[in-house]
């Protein structure tokens, strides 16, 4: 669908939009209405409101909902199957024991967020994300104390990449509307994507886990109970009891989670081989993709289009899952075994996805509403210097209606005409994507999709997830541009 044309003007855009945010949180924090239902209800005052006609509005709250569904459901099915088959055949155990024999238990934290650093150069966030969920959640139970430490790093280096790096999609048609260099932009973003993470994500991933404790999410592990029969919110409640033992920072013993199999633990190259297939599978159609756009192949035809196919992010998921079952699962019990370790995966998600694509939902109301126009209308001619006006303008937009990608493109294409006439270097082109990218990741909050679906992985409300994901994601895009702009400065 496209915006319609706006009926009111920038100003009263804008005060619609706050005034449904504010109603959101209102509803679910305040009311304690459930997230979901709280974000349809919305969506639709929201479409009233803007002046959407009555008839158009049921396609106006799919057209967010469906792509957001459509994108999210199967990688979160396929990711909550991996990692479960992960968890109950110990490979997630293997791998965290493998890691911190590595790194040692204080710099666990560091070796998730080096890790997702590198799994993410070709992943998108989402699925990245979806991967690494059971190993973050697996060092996270062995060591306790807040997830955070462990979570924020990893959740943190994926954003970094998919919005900073190519061939991410982001900061690649950001590139080629300013006319610049893609090989130039990887050059440059991946040493200030690595200080901007390191700076925004690891530092303050300490200082939020020091102060903010959520214990670790049942999505993968199911309800876990210790030695005690205590789940893990039964043990938080408890820290301050007298000669309470097993507070969370100690070790405790493991609790029985459903389906378990006792058998010998696969080895850990097993378990990496398994977790390279995505990586190797979504890595071919990105640079098939790459290629494809810098017209050195065609990627549409063929055997590069079979290797495309194989590669979208779904279907390198699903054959994954299936190798799991016959390298994992089918080893250590029978197929009837695996059929209920597969529901035992799927039954705690249904709330997640529906979640994520109310929230896709209420940010497609947003895009369609006009607001992105109008508030590229009024900040073509902000009188700033180009590096500033492409920050100021994709931090706008990203607040105003959520997605991340819808304000990097059109930041690029606003400021594009100014960049052409400015005459500028590859280098700096590639600075003012920085910029840009940085704009359009602060301040995640009820519009985007990507913060429901990091509330409800890591187990986190609505206030936890913007007191701790949100300060994370703007401290990231703040490093970022804070480096862009040092290099802006002296090139």
């Amino acid at each position: 669908m496209e915006a319609i044309e706006p009926v009111y003007g920038t100003a009263t855009l804008l005060l619609i939009a706050a005034g449904a945010v504010a109603l959101l949180l209102f509803l679910i924090m305040k009311v304690k209405l459930h997230a979901f239902v709280s974000l349809v209800l919305v969506s639709v005052l929201t479409a009233l409101a803007v002046g959407f006609p009555l008839a158009d509005i049921p396609d106006v709250l799919m057209f967010g909902f469906a792509d957001t569904l459509g994108s999210v459901a199967l990688l979160v099915a396929f990711g909550v199957m991996l990692g479960r088959l992960l968890e109950v055949t110990g490979g997630a155990q293997v791998l965290a024991d493998t890691l911190i024999a590595r790194f040692g238990e204080r710099r666990a934290p560091l070796a998730l967020g080096v890790a997702a650093l590198l799994f993410g150069f070709p992943i998108f966030f989402d699925a990245g994300l979806v991967v690494f969920l059971p190993i973050i959640l697996t060092v996270a139970r062995r060591f306790g104390g807040s997830l955070l430490f462990y979570a924020l790093p990893a959740a943190g280096a994926f954003a970094a990449m998919h919005a900073i790096v190519p061939p991410h999609p982001g900061p690649v048609a950001a590139t080629e509307q300013l006319g610049g260099d893609i090989g130039v932009t990887l050059l440059i973003g991946i040493p200030i994507a690595l200080v901007a993470w390191y700076v925004g994500v690891y530092l303050v991933s300490r200082f939020l886990g020091a102060r903010v404790f959520v214990s670790v999410s049942d999505v993968v592990f199911g309800a876990a109970r210790d030695a005690h029969g205590r789940t893990d919110a039964e043990r938080v409640e408890n820290d301050d009891a007298p000669g309470n033992d097993d507070a969370p920072g100690k070790a405790g013993v493991p609790g029985e989670r459903g389906v378990r199999l006792g058998q010998q633990p696969p080895r850990f190259g097993t378990v990496l081989g398994l977790l390279l297939i995505p990586l190797v599978l979504i890595s071919c159609d990105t640079v098939l993709d790459t290629l494809g756009t810098a017209g050195t192949l065609d990627a549409d035809e063929g055997f590069p289009a079979f290797l495309g196919l194989l590669g979208t992010t779904p279907v390198a998921l699903m054959i994954t899952v299936i190798v799991a079952i016959m390298v994992l699962g089918k080893p250590r019990t029978s197929m009837e075994g695996v059929r209920k370790i597969v529901d035992e995966a799927l039954g705690p998600i249904c709330a997640i996805i529906l979640i994520t694509g109310a929230g896709g939902m209420f940010g497609g109301v947003l895009e369609l509403s006009g607001i992105g126009d109008a508030l590229s209308s009024s900040l073509s001619d902000l009188g700033f210097s180009l590096i500033l006006q492409a920050f100021i303008i994709a931090t706008l937009l990203r607040v105003a209606q959520g997605s991340a990608t819808v304000a990097l493109t059109t930041t690029g294409g606003l400021i594009a005409g100014s960049v052409g006439e400015a005459g500028l270097s590859n280098p700096q082109i590639a600075l003012l994507v920085v910029a840009i990218a940085a704009g359009a990741t602060v301040l995640s909050h009820v519009n985007d999709s990507g913060f429901w679906l990091v509330s409800r992985f890591f187990g986190m409300d609505e206030k936890t997830t913007l007191k701790t994901w949100t300060v994370m994601e703007t401290t990231l895009g703040l490093s970022a541009f804070a480096v862009a702009l040092g290099l802006w400065a002296v090139i």
